[in-house]
Formats: structure tokens, C-alpha cells, sequence
């Protein structure tokens, strides 16, 4: 077992720590004051010395533009993106952008690859994905109500949908809808490339979270579909393969989602411990000293580690046999680092007081931005679930060969 970085990766991440160290961190509280739309001139300025600095694209092949990393080496990558709010859209590896451009790679014809992937891959254009329905469980996307009916060389779409991020701004989505609504629940639904300029594309609002619409990429949006007309050539991959695209696009994705929130820790953690040092309750009494903020460190840096090497160990098994292998690993990390970060939010808002509470540090952006972890993706409820009845199941095999 060797748990050291290797030299390369080693090298491309103290690349990547200075550039946003250097570059971004200086303009961090300036650009969260004007909000993602209003910032995004400075953030394209940015994005492009990251790309002449040849670090576009992490998760990418090198063919497509990217830096070619492996699952594993591009989770340690994320989670140094992850200490900014910028970090992975500078990059241009950002949800819901990196999942769809996975799946467009593999799925696309060649003609939805030249007009919806390729500049995608330049970051001329953002997209979204729309598969959430505000009247449905959005834990089991087997009950879709949105359907995509054929019509001559046409799908005509129909329906709502929420929490479809990044929608404001973004030039395509990709539409998860009922194709064959008599069929088996796993194969109803069906993939959809549609332009958001298409009539009967409706975005109805951004949705506020905890107060803030947002906007832009920092956004959640309602979108209505009413007589959407696309191209049968939209359809993405194989008619009715909505549901397996889906998983296939989910299991890489939340090793970059739990590696950013590690990031997000990371952060959280050396802000509480700078706070404590610095903060004077009395002369020559500080916040340090009090046993419950040094407990608050210690754990915080435990869980911080252990939950490392889980998501490590599961992106090593994704590399070396594929998201099939790793199922169960990948519910294990989804709900334990979403736990871990919550936690470590919370303590490190506590040690700040008040100031924890205001948008003067970036704490309170990631509490209520972060917050959702625990739902999206599956609920932890769900993985909990998922990971219980394996577990039970290789029990009961078990005890009944143990009786025979």
C-alpha cells in the first residue's frame, strides 16, 4: 500500500494551489460581492490563464483538450479546487458541465459532439441538466412524469422541472423524459440534447436558496417544457437508455463532488484555526485555549483525513474496475463526506461568532450552498439504505450456509 502522490500529480497540484492562491483568492470577496453573472467577464479573463497555463480540464483526455488524470489524481485536483467557490469553473470542470461532458463524449454522434461538446470543451458555453421534478421524488428518477413524445422527426417535450443548476446562461440542456411509459421502470426515459433557445423552453425563475436566487452558474432553475420541439436527432445515446446514462454520469460525479467538499473542509478548518488564534476573549486568553475549540480541531482533522482516503480508495477502485465495482464505496462516500463537511462548517462558524453568520468571510456562502449534499445526488438517507441491505444481504448468505 503506498500512499504517496506521485511526483507529476505532486507537481501539477502545487501548479494549481498557487494559481488560485495567487490569483483568485486576492479577488475571492470581491467577485462573490458581485455575484456570478456580474463577475463573469473577470471570470473568463481568469479562465483563460488557466487554459494558456495548460491546466485545462483536468477530468478531460488529453485528446479532447484536457490534462488526461485519472479518476483518483483528478479527485486531489478537486478538492485543492474546492477551497475556492471559483475554483472548478475557472477550470472548467465544473458540475453540471464535467457529467454532461462525459457523457457527450461517449454517446454523441458526431454532429451532436461538433455542436453541443466541442465548445463546450472550450468553455464557450455552458449547459445543464434537467432530470429533477418538483411533483416526484428526485431520489428515484424511475418516476419521471415529463415525457418526450415521438412526432414524425420531432420529440415533442412536455413537463417541469426543478433544480435544474446552471440553467440561467447555459446554451443546452440535456432532458431526462418519459419515452416509453409502458415499459419496465428502469427503461421509460430517454436522453435529450435541447438548445434553451427553443420554443417551449421556459425558465420560470431561479429558485432561491436560503434567501439568494442566485444567478448565472450559481444558479437552480424551474423549467417548464411546454410542446418543446427538438430533432429526433437529439436523442442522446440509445432510445429509452435515460436511466443507465444517468448512473453511468452520477458515479464519477460524486467522486468530484466528495473531493470538493474535502476541499471545502480544508478550507473551513484553516480559517477555524486562524480564527481561534487570533481571537482575544481576554488578555492573553485566546480562543485556542479553550479545550472544546481544540477538540473541534482535532476531530475535524481526523475526519477530514479518514474521509480522504475513502473517497481515494474509491476512485482507485473506479480506475482500476470500473463504477460497477464500486457501488457500494461510492454510496459510502457520498453520505459520510457530505457528514464530514457539515460538521466542519459548523464548527468553523461557530469559532468565528457572529462574523461566521455575515457574507464578510466565505463561510456562510458555503453553509447554505453546501447544505443541499446531503440531498442531491440521492439523499443520504438512500446511500445509507443501499449500503444497509448489502450489508445484510452478505450476512444472510452467511448464516444460512453456516445452518445448512
Amino acid at each position: 500500500m503506498d500512499f504517496s502522490i506521485p511526483a507529476p500529480t505532486s507537481a501539477l497540484l502545487d501548479r494549481i494551489r498557487h494559481f488560485v492562491t495567487t490569483r483568485v483568492y486576492p479577488v475571492e470577496a470581491e467577485l462573490l460581492a458581485l455575484g456570478f453573472s456580474a463577475a463573469e467577464p473577470r471570470l473568463q479573463a481568469l479562465r483563460a490563464e488557466v487554459r494558456a497555463a495548460g491546466l485545462w480540464m483536468p477530468q478531460m483526455s488529453k485528446q479532447l483538450g484536457g490534462l488526461g488524470l485519472s479518476l483518483q489524481d483528478h479527485g486531489l485536483v478537486s478538492e485543492v479546487l474546492g477551497q475556492c467557490p471559483f475554483g472548478h469553473y475557472l477550470f472548467n470542470c465544473q458540475a453540471p458541465d464535467a457529467g454532461n461532458m462525459e457523457i457527450l463524449h461517449k454517446y454523441a454522434t458526431p454532429a451532436q459532439q461538433q455542436r453541443f461538446l466541442a465548445p463546450l470543451l472550450r468553455g464557450e458555453i455552458r449547459s445543464c441538466f434537467s432530470m429533477t421534478e418538483p411533483d416526484n421524488a428526485g431520489s428515484n428518477p424511475t418516476q419521471l412524469a415529463c415525457t418526450a413524445v415521438r412526432d414524425g422527426d420531432d420529440y415533442v417535450i412536455n413537463g417541469r422541472k426543478w433544480f435544474t443548476s446552471s440553467a440561467d446562461g447555459a446554451a443546452f440542456a440535456v432532458v431526462m423524459a418519459v419515452t416509453d411509459p409502458g415499459a419496465e421502470a428502469h427503461r421509460r426515459a430517454s436522453m435529450l440534447l435541447v438548445p434553451t433557445d427553443t420554443p417551449g423552453f421556459r425558465l420560470v425563475r431561479n429558485i432561491p436558496i436560503f434567501g439568494h436566487a442566485g444567478g448565472g452558474y450559481d444558479s437552480h432553475a424551474e423549467i417548464a417544457y411546454e410542446d418543446c420541439r427538438v430533432p429526433a436527432d437529439n436523442l442522446l445515446g440509445p432510445a429509452h437508455a435515460g436511466f443507465a446514462i444517468a448512473q453511468e454520469r452520477l458515479g464519477p460525479g460524486r467522486i468530484h463532488h466528495c473531493m470538493r467538499w474535502l476541499g471545502i473542509c480544508e478550507r473551513a478548518l484553516a480559517m477555524m484555526c486562524r480564527r481561534a488564534l487570533a481571537r482575544q476573549l481576554a488578555p492573553g486568553e485566546a480562543l485556542a485555549d479553550k479545550q472544546i475549540v481544540q477538540a473541534w480541531i482535532a476531530e475535524s482533522r481526523a475526519r477530514i483525513d479518514a474521509a480522504r482516503l475513502m473517497v481515494l480508495r474509491t476512485a482507485w477502485l473506479i480506475d482500476e474496475h470500473g463504477f460497477a465495482g464500486a457501488r457500494e464505496e461510492v454510496s459510502l462516500i457520498k453520505f459520510h463526506v457530505a457528514e464530514v463537511m457539515a460538521g466542519v462548517l459548523e464548527h468553523a462558524i461557530q469559532v468565528h461568532g457572529a462574523l461566521g453568520l455575515t457574507d464578510d468571510t466565505v463561510l456562510a456562502w458555503y453553509y447554505t450552498r453546501e447544505r443541499g449534499a446531503r440531498i442531491y445526488d440521492g439523499p443520504d438517507e438512500v446511500h445509507k439504505m443501499v449500503v444497509a441491505r448489502r450489508i445484510l444481504h452478505r450476512y444472510a448468505t452467511t448464516t444460512k450456509d453456516r445452518r445448512a
